[in-house]
């Protein structure tokens, strides 16, 4: 894997080092991705993405995610984005589909430089999210500190969603890690904190499920539309305010969740041998 080539892009400051193994397999252990997204000793970045060839034939190509902390998750919006731009460039077409462990996703070009995706359903049911036993996802059974009363949401990856009065204030870096492993979760967490600024904006914040927090999280901006709209608190279409700028999401009639925004390429690399000989 000597010199291999790497993409690095972002949206809205949510970053991501991008390799291409559809004629180059890849078998990236945990390891070799911590190390590549190491902010001072690798590349940095929040999530390893990595482009494979399509399992399914209506898609151009599959995206693998690992995060930080190295782990496979089934899903990442805004890492969806940056990879259909690319497609969509390769492929010289306004729309493609891309592969995902959490489902297929449909993108297509916005204009003026975005990208929007179709997320598909926003999955509700308490085995859906999961949750570690039957309750009403409108209203989950989990406080710690100031937090209470969060809203449950699948979308291609688990979300519980907190309303507060400001969500500026609010400890994240303390109280994210905690909620994240709550025993609630079988399979960890995003936390989303937000405020209602009015029935069409919501200001986010977000401590992501192996990462930490990071300046803007698609599904999480997704989680949090979906679970304002369930509440009454929104219609089902806000823009949302997150630390690296704005995402307009909306909850479709057919129940899918359509997110659009900016993404943009960072710069281009190799990856040096020191960092594939990672072991530990």
């Amino acid at each position: 894997m000597s010199g291999l080539p790497f993409i690095k892009m972002h949206g809205l400051g949510n970053d991501f080092v991008v390799v291409d193994a559809r004629e180059r397999p890849l078998a990236l252990s945990s390891a070799q991705a911590r190390a590549i997204a190491d902010r001072k000793t690798g590349v940095g970045c929040d999530q390893f993405i990595v482009i494979g060839p399509a399992r399914n034939g209506r898609a151009v190509a599959a995206m693998q995610i690992r995060n930080a902390d190295g782990g496979e998750v089934e899903a990442c919006g805004n890492a969806a984005r940056c990879i259909a731009q690319l497609l969509m460039r390769e492929t010289r077409r306004n729309s493609v589909a891309i592969d995902t462990p959490g489902g297929l996703i449909v993108a297509e070009d916005a204009g003026d430089g975005r990208v929007a995706v179709d997320m598909g359903e926003a999955r509700l049911g308490w085995r859906e999210i999961p949750v570690a036993r039957e309750m009403d996802t409108l209203h989950l059974d989990l406080s710690r500190g100031p937090l209470a009363d969060p809203v449950g949401v699948n979308v291609g990856n688990p979300h519980a969603v907190f309303f507060v009065a400001d969500a500026d204030a609010v400890d994240l870096a303390t109280l994210g890690p905690e909620l994240e492993h709550d025993p609630l979760f079988p399979q960890r967490s995003n936390i989303e904190v937000a405020t209602v600024l009015s029935p069409a904006r919501i200001r986010m914040r977000v401590w992501e499920r192996g990462t930490g927090i990071t300046r803007a999280c698609g599904t999480g901006a997704c989680a949090t539309l979906v679970a304002a709209a369930r509440r009454g608190l929104t219609g089902r279409r806000a823009e949302v305010v997150l630390d690296g700028g704005t995402l307009v999401i909306e909850w479709l009639a057919n129940g899918h969740v359509r997110m659009t925004g900016p993404v943009a390429t960072s710069f281009t690399g190799t990856l040096d041998d020191t960092l594939m000989a990672a072991t530990a």
